[in-house]
């Protein structure tokens, strides 16, 4: 019944050591089903090369596990959180890559310097607000969810397709969750090639507006003509 999510959730997680976003166990991805309201995620703690795609956790949108006899990710909520702020979304995919990472442990957004940022960013790499004491000791990873939401409050997840979780990783999303794992590959390039840039030219300006309308524009919305029709 969950063949295809299951497939598609196994074939993100393993990509993600492929891709090098990944060390140790930290990460996860998940691909959602929205007829069937629920989504398939990697299961807690679980080495990469002992994954299969039958040992993927099938959960609800009420948080209940509907199929696995394994502990999902700890980091479950918030996926569930963000499949039901982010309609449009079909998979979110979470690291803890280096560079990224390190912006998101300074509280920083990462700047939109240059055109390969601008072809999937429609301007910086937002970064969340702290935790409250509060929220770290109830429900942390739903209350993750929450301040990603909130930060989202007045920007389409589509034109900004990642977050920085501050004091934390990135988390990233998109269409379907090749696509999110695509962008989590991206989010990576562009934190270290921003990090390099600034190293070169410390006040370094963000882009230049009519740059980054090009550049994202010809990718994205109703007037793109890169690449082929779908």
């Amino acid at each position: 019944m969950y063949t295809e999510i299951r497939r598609e959730a196994y074939e993100a997680n393993i990509a993600l050591p492929k891709q090098g976003l990944i060390n140790l166990t930290f990460g996860n991805a998940s691909a959602v089903d929205r007829d069937r309201a629920v989504f398939a995620i990697k299961p807690s703690g679980v080495d990469y090369a002992d994954l299969t795609p039958g040992n993927m956790v099938i959960v609800d949108f009420e948080g209940n596990i509907v199929e696995g006899n394994l502990r999902p990710s700890s980091d479950t909520p918030t996926h569930r959180r963000l499949f039901l702020a982010f309609e449009e979304i079909g998979g979110v995919v979470h690291t803890h890559s280096t560079r990224a990472t390190a912006f998101a442990q300074a509280g920083r957004a990462i700047p939109n310097f240059g055109t390969t940022h601008a072809d999937y960013f429609y301007g910086e790499i937002p970064v969340t607000r702290k935790m409250t004491p509060e929220e770290i000791a109830s429900a942390y990873e739903w209350e993750t969810g929450n301040v990603i939401v909130e930060r989202f409050k007045d920007l389409n997840p589509l034109d900004f397709p990642a977050v920085l979780v501050n004091r934390h990783a990135p988390f990233t999303w998109g269409k379907t969750v090749a696509k999110a794992v695509e962008v989590a590959v991206a989010v990576e390039c562009i934190a270290d090639m921003a990090l390099s840039s600034l190293q070169l030219e410390p006040g370094l300006k963000p882009i230049e507006q009519e740059l980054l309308d090009k550049h994202f524009l010809r990718k994205h919305g109703a007037t793109a003509y890169y690449g082929q029709p779908e």
